[in-house]
């Protein structure tokens, strides 16, 4: 019988292994090792404190020598792969190890074998994963879950998942949590499109783009002034470097507890990213040249500067909030940025004037209590309150609507891309290492047909986009604009005014002259510019690549020589 928690025909023996002073025997290294998996991949997916709650249920009641042995496990096995084999269908028992060392029970394995063998065929898997990259997971669940209501340890099942059976009685958000984790694995395993390599290529794309995604981080700042986050001589490198604040891990800086514990250490430095100053780059102007041209889907920005603002692009989402408002962490009150920006460029924690002034109300109406008090006791004015605790009013800090590590991305960031992903027809990924969830899932998130493009200083090594393109981000960009014979338009904004010694958006012929061309690695889709940073892994993907390209072109050669007329081989021979 099946059920939509899960309930599926593999018998679950709980009750038939327990033997031996009623101790539960079965399967319980798989499940350790299934169970730490998942939750472990809490890091990435999304999911609620009941479902870790039910996740764990039943561990504190199992006797001391049949707990989970983090030892064991790390001395036999790595646990993030065990359970989710997604490039190996139907054998995600065999890919746990040995199952000798796990100590399973041999009826219960075959069990799960033939249930994996008899679940699908390789062209239903097919369909459904193509599915799931082309129209996402919300429309795979209503798919799958809700309208062929089948149950997902069976889905599982397709995604290299045979599920322990002490997991398949758990709630059905919890069964949902699993099947998300295996959907977010998946959809990470996207294969680059063949078709698309060149920088003519990339041209093209840009050229016939009619509904473009770009996503941006803290590379396409740098060049005005504004440090990034990870690099080697980054935000956080130079934070540590300093050792100025005593922050444990750099970070800290950016921890939302720690900020209510202490906002002063954030204060005392938010004055060097306040976007005080800064002049929009050539990278932020492309993205106006994009828009302006009616290309633009939408500029999905990680940075918290509101150079895209300044620079007048309209269809921008500040994935991270920014410094355009600031909210008091008390009342919540919402105030316009530039209310505190005084207090941040002198270094000084801004207090919401609000609670402030509340405080001082509250404090009034204390101070004439104790005095009503104090006459009617006959006591001193001086000794008010002295066998009162004095419960001082909190004051709200103003804190810069900036989303800290620790804050939930708001709901526009999952309504647009909800909405984006069904119209995108290409993605452009500028200056970011995409390290940082949820943004760093959005190519995973949208269709894997949309071809994409990827400009940084750089190589990121756990994505798979169709042409890459290394160097400074600014030369990229540039480059590009002169092939599509495009002019980046100024700057704006009031706040905002061109140096007269800056260049025009457009090189001359003689300024190109200094500027080396850009070289392609090998015959491959990667591309150095000035200023690439890919080092080894720029020498082993070329080693890769040539390896492949030698294998290929034998496999090849094979193939043809059975074709070949009498006339052809003897020619090879004579």
């Amino acid at each position: 019988m099946c059920t939509l928690n899960g309930q599926h025909n593999v018998p679950n023996d709980h009750e038939t292994a327990t033997r031996d002073n009623g101790r539960q025997k079965t399967y319980s290294a798989l499940y350790a090792l299934q169970l730490r998996a998942f939750i472990d991949a809490a890091e990435d997916v999304d999911v609620d404190p009941d479902t870790i709650e039910d996740l764990l249920e039943g561990l504190e009641d199992r006797d001391e020598e049949e707990e989970v042995q983090e030892s064991d496990l790390d001395d036999d096995l790595e646990s993030e792969n065990l359970p989710l084999p997604a490039h190996e269908r139907h054998s995600a028992i065999e890919e746990n190890g040995d199952l000798d060392d796990l100590e399973v029970e041999t009826e219960v394995m075959e069990q799960l074998r033939r249930e994996a063998d008899g679940a699908w065929s390789k062209e239903e898997i097919r369909k459904m994963m193509h599915h799931l990259k082309e129209r996402g997971m919300s429309s795979f669940v209503r798919e799958y879950v809700i309208t062929q209501n089948i149950p997902i340890v069976k889905l599982l099942i397709a995604f290299g998942i045979s599920l322990c059976p002490e997991l398949r009685n758990k709630q059905p958000q919890t069964m949902l949590y699993f099947l998300r984790v295996a959907m977010s694995k998946e959809l990470r395993l996207r294969e680059k499109l063949s078709q698309y390599n060149t920088i003519a290529d990339a041209v093209s794309l840009i050229q016939a783009s009619k509904r473009m995604v770009v996503l941006t981080g803290a590379g396409i700042s740098v060049s005005c002034g504004i440090p990034d986050f990870r690099s080697h001589n980054g935000l956080y490198a130079m934070l540590k470097e300093r050792g100025t604040y005593e922050l444990d891990d750099p970070q800290q800086m950016f921890d939302i507890h720690y900020f209510r514990e202490n906002p002063a250490v954030f204060y005392s430095f938010a004055s060097q990213i306040y976007p005080s100053n800064f002049i929009p780059s050539p990278c932020h102007r492309f993205i106006k040249a994009i828009e302006d041209r009616g290309k633009l889907l939408r500029n999905y920005t990680q940075n918290i500067d509101t150079l895209e603002t300044l620079t007048g692009i309209t269809r921008v989402l500040q994935c991270h909030g920014s410094f355009a408002t600031a909210t008091c962490i008390q009342c919540k009150r919402r105030i316009p940025g530039n209310e505190i920006e005084k207090d941040i460029m002198e270094h000084r924690v801004p207090f919401c004037t609000v609670c402030m002034e509340a405080k001082r109300v509250a404090e009034e109406i204390r101070q004439a209590a104790f005095r009503k008090k104090a006459r009617k006791r006959g006591r001193k004015e001086w000794e008010e309150g002295s066998d009162e605790e004095d419960e001082a009013i909190p004051v709200g800090v103003m804190k810069p609507d900036i989303t800290f590590f620790g804050e939930k991305l708001a709901d526009d960031f999952d309504h647009a891309l909800e909405d984006d992903r069904d119209k995108v027809d290409l993605l452009i990924v500028i200056g970011t290492s995409l390290k940082v969830s949820p943004v760093s899932e959005i190519l995973s998130h949208l269709p894997h047909s949309v071809p994409q493009i990827l400009i940084n200083k750089t190589p990121v090594r756990h994505i798979n986009p169709d042409i890459v393109l290394l160097g400074n981000a600014d030369d990229i960009v540039q480059h590009l604009c002169e092939q599509l014979a495009w002019e980046l338009p100024p700057p704006v904004g009031k706040r905002l005014e061109v140096p007269s010694l800056a260049k025009s958006a457009k090189r001359t012929s003689g300024e190109m002259m200094g500027k080396p061309e850009p070289t392609r690695v090998a015959k491959s889709h990667v591309w150095l510019f000035e200023g690439a940073e890919g080092g080894k892994w720029v020498r082993d993907f070329e080693r890769r690549f040539l390896e492949e390209n030698v294998e290929s072109e034998s496999r090849a050669m094979q193939g043809r020589v059975p074709n070949e007329g009498p006339e052809v081989k003897k020619s090879r021979t004579g």
